[in-house]
Order: C-alpha cells, then sequence, then structure tokens
C-alpha cells in the first residue's frame, strides 16, 4: 500500500483563490483605459516642461521685452509668435502652465485638509454634531462663493496695495503685494472646493463607521483619534484620491475666471487664465496669443477628467475582475 505523495498538489476543491488587494486589482484595471493613459502622460509631460524645463532657459524667459517685435506671427526663432509687448509666447505659456498648475495642486491640497478633517469628525461622531456641522455645510453651500471669492481677493488687492505705499512712505522698496495675493488665491480657491469633499468623506465614514472592525477597534478601547487617522481615513483613499483629480481642473478654471477679470495672477507674471484674456483682448490682431494657451488649458483639463474617471473606475468596488 503505497503513502500518498506529500509534494502532490492538492485537489482543486481545497484551493484557494488567492485575493487580489485594491490597489493592485485597480493599477490592472487603470492600466486597461488609454484614455486615462494618455491623460496622465500628457500630464506627467506637462509638469516635467512647466517645471523642470525653465532650467534650461533664460533667467527672464518670460519677461524680456523685444518691442521691435511685438505680436509676431508664430514661426523662425519665436516658435508660437510673440505677444503684445514682444515676449516671447512660448516662454510664458511654459510661465504660465508651472503658475496654473501650481495653483490647481496648492489649493487643492488646501480644499482636501479641510473637506477630510470635517467630514470625518461629522461622520466619526454622528448624532448632534453631525447635523451641526452639515447644516453649516448647506448653508455655505447657499452663499454664491463666486461673488465671494471675488469681494476676497479684491479686498486682498486693496490690502496689499496699502502695505507696500505704508513701506514706501519709510523709504522701502519691500514689496508684498505679488506674494501676498497669490498667497490669498490659494486660500480663497481652496476655501471654496472643500464643500463637496466633506460631503464625500462624510457619507464614507459613516459607512465604515458600522463596519465590525471599526466596532473592535472602539471595543478594545483605542483612542478615537488613533481610530481615525490609521483606520478610517485610510480606507476613504479611493474616493478621496478620485475627487482630487477632478478638482484640480476646476481649481484651474475658476484661477482662470479670476485672472481673465484681472483678480487673479497679476502681471508681469503669467497664468494660462492671463494670457487666455491678453489674447482675448488682441484676438484679431494676434490669434496666436488666444489659440495656443486656450489648446494647452483645454488639453490639461482633459486629461486630468480623463485620469479622474479613469480612477473613479478603476477603484469602483463594483467593477468585476479581469
Amino acid at each position: 500500500m503505497t503513502e500518498p505523495d506529500s509534494q502532490a498538489k492538492p485537489s482543486a476543491l481545497y484551493q484557494v483563490e488567492k485575493g487580489e488587494s485594491l490597489w493592485v486589482g485597480a493599477w490592472h484595471r487603470l492600466r486597461k483605459n488609454k484614455m486615462a493613459l494618455v491623460g496622465g502622460t500628457f500630464i506627467l509631460l506637462l509638469v516635467g516642461l512647466s517645471f523642470i524645463g525653465p532650467f534650461f532657459l533664460e533667467d527672464n524667459y518670460y519677461t524680456h521685452q523685444e518691442l521691435d517685435l511685438k505680436m509676431k506671427a508664430p514661426g523662425g526663432e519665436y516658435i508660437l509668435g510673440t505677444d503684445h509687448l514682444g515676449r516671447d509666447q512660448l516662454g510664458r505659456i511654459i510661465k504660465g502652465g508651472q503658475i496654473s498648475l501650481m495653483v490647481g495642486l496648492v489649493a487643492t491640497i488646501v480644499s482636501l485638509t479641510i473637506g477630510i478633517g470635517f467630514g470625518t469628525i461629522s461622520g466619526y461622531f454622528g448624532g448632534n454634531i453631525d447635523r451641526f456641522m452639515m447644516r453649516v455645510v448647506d448653508i455655505l453651500y447657499s452663499l454664491p462663493f463666486t461673488i465671494f471669492v471675488i469681494l476676497l481677493m479684491v479686498f486682498a488687492k486693496d490690502l496689499g496695495d496699502s502695505i507696500d505705499v505704508w513701506f514706501k512712505a519709510r523709504g522701502s522698496d519691500f514689496s508684498i503685494s505679488g506674494q501676498w495675493n497669490m498667497l490669498l488665491l490659494f486660500v480663497a480657491i481652496g476655501a471654496v472646493e472643500w464643500l463637496t469633499m466633506a460631503r464625500i468623506v462624510r457619507g464614507q465614514v459613516l459607512s465604515l463607521r458600522k463596519q465590525e472592525f471599526i466596532e473592535a477597534c472602539i471595543s478594545l478601547g483605542l483612542p478615537t483619534r488613533r481610530i481615525i487617522l490609521r483606520h478610517m481615513v485610510p480606507n476613504v483613499l479611493g474616493p478621496v484620491i478620485v475627487y482630487t483629480t477632478l478638482t484640480i481642473p476646476a481649481v484651474m478654471l475658476l484661477e482662470a475666471f479670476l485672472s481673465f477679470l484681472g483678480l487673479g495672477v497679476q502681471p508681469p507674471t503669467p497664468s494660462w487664465g492671463l494670457l487666455i484674456k491678453d489674447g482675448a483682448d488682441r484676438m484679431r490682431e494676434a490669434p496666436w496669443m488666444l489659440i495656443y494657451p486656450g489648446i494647452m488649458f483645454a488639453l490639461a483639463l482633459f486629461s486630468f477628467n480623463f485620469v479622474g474617471d479613469g480612477l473613479r473606475d478603476a477603484l469602483d468596488p463594483k467593477t468585476s475582475k479581469d
């Protein structure tokens, strides 16, 4: 009588299919989304061009003026032409991309910080705290935030100018108006965009609050801070990442709108919104001043949206495994 072979493979009845983590499965699904890959590739190229490209250019590549060559058509030394002051349009688009992306990223980080904190506290504690915090969100939703941002930027601009006058009256050349304006732009836009994030996180936390592993943590007497930071926040990262990729283009669009009104990034520092405004003012004489910044801005918005849609589908737990 022969002994069973200890090296024999277990029968199919006892084989357990090896599980696949959420992030690995999401990556496999994302790789199959061609539009998301194209969008992600373009974003990487854009980031490299905007933040690494300037190291290979002259220091004044976006401010140098050649008044004899103002509004020169694309071609030759100036691939994308020049603007109304003879500045290289390509250099200004590169610098504008750097500013617009920076505004989009920093303002989105501000939005995420407020929204995740607010939504997590509201969903975790529930009860009267949740009702009160959500009524605050409802009230803020009812306010015309675009007008609020415009008023804030007008106030900030006047305050920055007043501080500059104060320093100048004392014989100092110190100026904060440019830095102050950029800082307020980051904070103002970020303070507008956090409401939806708070609602998303709150809904996720309410669902997690009923899960057995959270109840076990509470039963074991773990500190509330540890439960939130170690168990709640990591489990809501999927929706947060998706919403982040969709918030960045919304923030960039709002910045472009403010710059178009003259309340965003101030000259001579360019942003895509400011370049589009300058191009719209001179559309008949120099159409390339509007066309090229508009194309870059549109491609960036499309790319972020493609990546956001791809991540949403990839992280959807209902998506079937391939």
